[in-house]
This record gives structure tokens, sequence and C-alpha cells, in this order.
């Protein structure tokens, strides 16, 4: 979930019926604050800069973990990515609106729980040999 100073970003995924925020796969070696921040930059052109973990899924049907962020917009304007992406806008989304934009429930669960979080996981990339604090 990404947001700005009026509301709530989320994009359609190859599906018509349905809106998410953006996601993607983490590539080897590739820390996870890297991953948010570049799928959002590819489907969407805007620069995020991630506040922190609010919930870690497990989808048991194809054996995929799917960590979510909460992330503040930093800058750029919506650049669909028509081969990532059909549609990208800032939405108004409440707990009344959600089931306007997501209509999938294991997606809107985890929205829902990113939306109410006043808490985080601290997230941080770290370089062992020497020791080296990449990102928190």
């Amino acid at each position: 979930m990404i947001k700005n100073e009026k509301s709530r970003g989320f994009r359609d995924q190859d599906n018509s019926t349905t809106w998410e925020a953006p996601g993607g796969q983490v590539e080897i070696g590739e820390p996870l604050d890297e991953v948010l921040c570049r799928e959002v930059l590819e489907e969407t052109g805007i620069i995020i800069a991630p506040i922190g973990i609010t919930g870690i899924y497990y989808n048991a049907t194809d054996a995929l973990l799917s960590v979510v962020f909460k992330a503040r917009f930093v800058s750029g304007d919506i650049r669909i990515q028509p081969e990532e992406i059909k549609e990208a806008a800032f939405v108004t989304l409440t707990n009344d609106t959600i089931h306007q934009f997501i209509t999938r429930p294991h997606m809107r669960s985890r929205t829902i729980d990113c939306m109410n979080a006043t808490n985080f996981v601290p997230y941080e990339t770290w370089k062992v040999s020497p020791f080296e604090l990449l990102s928190r």
C-alpha cells in the first residue's frame, strides 16, 4: 500500500475485476526494500520510501510467501506500463469502500491489515563481512 497526502494507491493487475497494490518477484540477492521500490517504479512510475512491514502471508496452494509493506509516496507522476498493468490511480480506500476495489478476499484481508497497521516490523539489509548496514 502506498499512501500519499490524500489517499492510498492501488493498481490493476492483468485482471479487470480487481485492484491491488503493486508487487512482484524477488530476484536472487535482491533486498526486499529494493524489490519494493523497483516494482512500484516499474509498474507505476512513482518513487516511494518503505515505512515498514505490515504482514507476512503464505499462499499454501502456490507455495508463495508474500511480505506486505506500507510505503509513502516520494515523487513522480503515475505512468502506466502496459506490459505490467492496465490502470493505476490513487484512490480513497476505507473499510467501507474496499469491496469496490479489491475483490479477491486474500488480497482484501492483507490490505485491511496494512491500512489499519499502527506498528511495523522493522526491516534491515546487512552485509556481514565486514558488518555494514545497507538499509533500514
